[in-house]
């Protein structure tokens, strides 16, 4: 009788809510040791989402979204001779799930478009990987290129592939229609680890490296001997700098999101302010 009379309770609280579905569409980039512009689309790449969003009335509305992209850089590309001799590079897939509060500036209730913020928690998955001088993929976390892990270092702990993010953004929304809406956005993840490129500080003892963990993480440490003509051909010394820990790596994805309503009134856009249905007329 209690869960009856609970559901009762609920039912107008479901029947007057406006929920959407989100569909996301653009690029995915990073900023760190290999990336040191801040925002982009250089070496970007796609990206796409889905997820479902409530309306808690005009202006406020709380949202969760899986979003899948993709990052990468190499040092190839960078404007700076000894980042360039460095030549070091990495890809990683991108799985995130998050939740997000979300707050229209401007009512879409009264207005057809409205800047817009957001905010929340976020859970990622990625895991950084490069092609050797075979073409062949390499998974860099095993390899323990700065250390993580081994004895001989013991303030290099070796990072998680699944961590929390906090994402931040915004951007601008357009009514096209009752139901649907169009947005561009911006949207930032700040991150608790360095270490999504797999660099973070700085170079270990070759030997001990080898030892610990073969040729082939010396090989993927250390990449300038690659080069044609490096003037640094040789692997760097124990303690000499590969990367700038003085700051967390980032990740962003920007683009197109298009919001669809799951159900309206006949109407108009809301009724009373407020997304929901209207309640069916008598049959006899």
């Amino acid at each position: 009788m209690k869960k009856f009379l609970l559901l009762g309770m609920l039912m107008p609280f479901f029947a007057h809510a406006q929920w959407h579905v989100n569909l996301f569409g653009g690029f995915s980039n990073y900023f760190g040791d290999l990336q040191s512009k801040p925002y982009t689309t250089s070496q970007g790449h796609g990206a796409f989402g889905a997820g479902l969003q409530y309306d808690l009335n005009g202006h406020l509305s709380v949202l969760s979204n899986f979003t899948y992209g993709k990052i990468g850089a190499a040092d190839k590309y960078n404007t700076k001779a000894d980042l360039k001799a460095r030549n070091l590079s990495f890809q990683s897939n991108l799985i995130e799930w998050n939740v997000l509060g979300e707050y229209n500036l401007l009512s879409l209730d009264k207005n057809r478009f409205t800047p817009y913020v957001f905010a929340g928690i976020a859970v990622y998955h990625f895991n950084p990987f490069a092609f050797d001088t075979l073409g062949r993929k390499v998974y860099l976390k095993p390899l323990s290129t700065e250390g993580e892990g081994l004895t001989g270092y013991p303030d290099r702990k070796p990072y998680a592939l699944t961590q929390f993010a906090i994402p931040f953004g915004g951007g601008i929304k357009l009514r096209i229609s009752e139901d649907v809406v169009i947005a561009y956005e911006i949207g930032l993840r700040k991150l608790f680890t360095d270490y999504i490129d797999d660099v973070s500080k700085r170079y270990i003892d070759q030997n001990v490296l080898l030892a610990a963990k073969g040729p082939e993480a010396v090989k993927m440490a250390y990449r300038g001997n690659e080069l044609k003509g490096n003037s640094v051909s040789t692997y760097p010394q124990d303690g000499s700098v590969r990367g700038n820990s003085k700051h967390q790596d980032w990740y962003y994805f920007s683009g197109i999101r298009v919001t669809i309503a799951l159900h309206s009134n006949s109407s108009g856009v809301y009724k009373n302010g407020h997304g929901g249905l209207d309640c069916p007329k008598k049959v006899y």
